[in-house]
């Protein structure tokens, strides 16, 4: 059964055919780190993204050329693709042009209100939303120092100013991301942007870092603004292979149980007691399931007499012992195997469903 948590009902948008807000399913993207000029490159991350549920992609515009590239690597891939764009509002209107299912912007390095309002209006015209992006390293003059730096309340006046730009050139297709490089202002800043606004917001921690440290930032920072109901669509940042980003994401609804997609593979950490190469025999079944959208708990323990208790609220399972190993389901034994065959006999059973 999938947790209940008392999630704010926000204004929704589409990106594409993605729902986003409401109480439409919360989203998982990434982002592209090919050049984006380079289509047969930046179409093949984009498949392996799509094959690891990505739901929405966003792409770096630094200049014309990518803006043109964006035609070209819609018409490859399934998912809705944003264009990503600071300084030039030029690059927003040609991406847009070029068929950007939606633009991310932070309207206070797009310039003036007369360029923000040329963006909004090409926008509108070809009814896709824009993503406000407020990075707690591009925030106003004005504002850092009101603040004297780059607070939550900072960033969130920074947020909302622009909003409120958009809202008076008639636009509403927005959704808002407001992101620090720390936990702790990125959650106070949503928490204080959520109770000032219903519009859909993208939940991140930005610059997160490399694998360990990034993953450990994302899933502190947004596991508690989604646990606390705030949030519509997520990025997990991690100076890493994007995929990771996407599976990280999954994991961290999984782990809240909002959302499931693939299986759950619960282990031992392992004691003087194991006598099996447990950790080999996990990689290998972590990576034979990568791409598998089973929904099914799966346990792979390094302890014949407690493997199946300890293990027992889930589907399946092995437990190993010296030289042998049993398979279970649900906590009861179901046969023994030899221990060369565990992960090929546990991959089999679950194949079989």
């Amino acid at each position: 059964m999938l947790f209940t948590i008392n999630r704010k009902k926000t204004r929704q948008i589409k990106v594409g055919e993605v729902k986003i807000g409401g109480m439409a399913p919360i989203a998982v993207q990434s982002m592209t780190n090919t050049f984006t000029q380079d289509i047969a490159s930046t179409v093949s991350q984009i498949r392996r993204l799509e094959e690891a549920g990505c739901e929405i992609i966003r792409v770096a515009v630094p200049d014309e050329e990518a803006a043109k590239a964006i035609k070209a690597i819609k018409e490859k891939i399934s998912i809705p693709i944003i264009a990503d764009i600071h300084f030039d509002f030029r690059l927003a209107i040609a991406s847009a042009k070029a068929g950007a299912d939606g633009l991310r912007i932070n309207p206070g390095n797009i310039g003036s209100v007369k360029k923000v309002k040329a963006v909004v209006e090409c926008a509108k015209d070809l009814n896709i939303p824009i993503r406000i992006g407020v990075n707690s390293g591009s925030l106003e003059k004005d504002i850092l120092k009101k603040y004297n730096g780059a607070s939550a309340e900072a960033m969130v006046e920074s947020a909302v100013r622009h909003i409120e730009l958009l809202k008076s050139l008639d636009f509403h297709q927005i959704k808002v991301s407001i992101k620090a490089s720390d936990v702790h202002r990125t959650v106070e800043a949503y928490r204080l942007l959520s109770s000032k606004t219903n519009l859909p917001l993208h939940v991140g921690v930005t610059e997160a870092g490399t694998l360990f440290p990034g993953i450990v930032k994302s899933s502190l920072g947004i596991g508690m603004l989604l646990a606390e109901g705030i949030g519509d669509t997520i990025r997990v940042s991690l100076s890493r292979d994007p995929a990771e980003e996407v599976r990280t994401g999954f994991e961290i609804l999984k782990a809240l149980n909002i959302r499931r997609r693939g299986p759950e593979i619960i282990s031992c950490p392992t004691c003087g007691r194991c006598k099996i190469p447990l950790f080999d025999i996990v990689e290998r079944v972590d990576k034979a399931l990568l791409t598998s959208t089973l929904d099914i708990k799966i346990a792979i323990m390094g302890c014949i007499v407690n493997g199946p208790g300890e293990a027992k609220e889930a589907d399946i399972g092995i437990a190993g012992g010296d030289g042998k190993g049993i398979l279970f389901k649900k906590g009861r034994v179901v046969k023994k195997i030899p221990e060369e065959k565990l992960v090929e006999v546990l991959l089999e059973e679950i194949q079989k469903g």
